[in-house]
């Protein structure tokens, strides 16, 4: 069962969460951007019961997250490939990789993400804009932005004035 929508929400990140809907869309486009396909290679990789999955594909689907394409006919058989929307979860999947790795040291990461030129490892920073320059957590300010409604600068004002 999904959850109320945040749609009509003024957010990016509530804007990409339902986009997504919940977390085994997020296993399942996690697959789909390691490169598996097929609905049983899914439901084999993440476990997920079978209406779950077909649900899940659906909603993703709908969202234009992923594409669905026939592969076999008598019966029908498909794939399903990621769209340009949804490879830019690949971001938010990275980000999440490299907490959890931080969170489970133990035997080292599941995952190395690798620049496919020079075979180093890759990893999400936050980077001035322009310049390039690697920016600290503690130097990192966020402020409103022209998208920014009611709602978001009442939020903003509220973490400054109890600061």
């Amino acid at each position: 069962m999904r959850s109320k929508s945040f749609e009509g929400m003024v957010c990016s990140i509530a804007t990409v969460l339902d986009a997504v809907g919940d977390r085994w869309a997020m296993l399942i486009l996690r697959d789909l951007v390691l490169g598996l396909r097929r609905y049983d290679d899914l439901r084999r990789s993440t476990g997920i019961a079978n209406a779950t999955l077909a649900d899940r594909l659906r909603q993703l689907e709908q969202n234009g997250l992923i594409e669905r394409r026939l592969y076999q006919s008598g019966p029908d058989r498909h794939e399903y490939l990621p769209t340009a929307k949804g490879r830019d979860i690949a971001l938010v999947l990275q980000a999440l990789a490299q907490v959890g790795d931080q969170w489970q040291p133990d035997g080292g990461p599941p995952l190395r993400f690798m620049n496919a030129q020079t075979g180093r490892r890759v990893e999400l920073g936050l980077v001035e804009e322009g310049t390039g320059a690697r920016v600290g957590h503690q130097d990192l300010r966020v402020e409103a932005g022209p998208g920014a409604d009611d709602l978001m600068r009442w939020r903003l004002a509220r973490k400054t004035e109890r600061a």
